[in-house]
């Protein structure tokens, strides 16, 4: 997104992150960093001074955390910090980046931006936690915050660095770690594209609606053939069933509570999993032109570039 607006001109651009934070892809961008963090609400007053537009796409994405409360502080309470900084500032737009984790899980065919998430939809911190940070969203939109909301699907591309559990899942198919798959789907979507829809958004996007940005419907079966194709690498052809993912969940996130290392396989994603997580763009698509780039060609760039920096041969 960042990139996106340096190629567009738009400005002055200044980013804040933490000062433990890596930042050699955006120090290769030129633009102004600030040394801040979502919890420090001085440091918001700091960076928001003056500023005229502000995309919020921070949070902590992980589906285990040892302590839990770090998701909370950071996304829920995080984003009513910058939020009310903005405010303070007389930020004229804003667009925050929630999730389809917001909008619910579908129990049959695709959701959309008229559903909410029922307590069952709820699992795991992350999940809880992008949800009661966009209620609070909402609660500054009525309150007359000029904000839209975006809600990427799955974002899959180059540059995940971290990687953010999508990626991860790529990275262990190349690493070969996934010698079986699970009845499950996902809505996949070029991150170039959830860049350009934040963008879309900020132009032509109304004051408190929501947006999903997406593109197509796979089944995780369908997703590691397309990466077989692309990397040489045999897709797993055994599909296991619920109760043994389960399972293993169960066991690897125990361990993880004792180790304190993330688990191989967190229960909060197999829990997940359960439900084919499927969703429609159309409203995007109308609305503020979202683009549509074959999900092939982002698999190809995520796969070119965990190669290229070294993640996996």
């Amino acid at each position: 997104m960042v990139r996106k607006l340096v190629e567009k001109k738009q400005g002055e651009i200044f980013c804040l992150a933490r000062p433990s934070s890596d930042k050699k892809f955006l120090k290769d961008l030129g633009v102004h960093i600030l040394d801040g963090d979502l919890k420090d609400p001085q440091s918001l007053d700091r960076a928001l001074e003056g500023t005229e537009t502000l995309f919020h796409a921070a949070a902590d994405y992980r589906l285990w955390a040892k302590k839990p409360q770090e998701l909370m502080e950071s996304n829920v309470i995080g984003t009513r910090n910058i939020l009310q900084a903005a405010r303070h500032a007389s930020v004229k737009r804003i667009v925050y980046t929630s999730s389809v984790s917001a909008v619910g899980r579908p129990h049959l065919g695709a959701g959309d931006e008229t559903m909410d998430p029922s307590a069952s939809h709820l699992i795991g911190p992350y999940k809880k936690s992008k949800y009661w940070a966009e209620l609070e969203a909402r609660r500054f939109a009525r309150e007359g915050l000029n904000l839209v909301i975006v809600n990427p699907s799955t974002p899959i591309g180059s540059h995940d660095v971290k990687p953010t559990p999508t990626g991860k899942l790529i990275l262990d198919f190349l690493r070969g770690k996934m010698p079986a798959y699970l009845n499950t789907g996902l809505n996949l979507v070029d991150v170039e594209d959830v860049a350009e829809g934040h963008l879309l958004a900020c132009d032509k996007g109304k004051s408190g609606e929501r947006y999903i940005l997406g593109n197509k419907n796979l089944t995780l079966k369908e997703i590691l053939e397309i990466l077989s194709k692309i990397s040489g690498r045999p897709a797993p052809k055994i599909k296991i069933p619920y109760w043994v993912a389960y399972t293993a969940g169960l066991f690897s996130t125990a361990w993880a509570e004792v180790s304190g290392r993330p688990p191989e396989v967190p229960l909060d994603g197999v829990k997940m999993a359960r439900e084919a997580m499927f969703y429609k763009a159309d409203k995007a698509v109308r609305e503020l032109g979202l683009p549509q780039t074959p999900v092939e060609k982002a698999l190809e760039k995520a796969v070119k570039f965990f190669r290229d920096f070294g993640y996996c041969v």
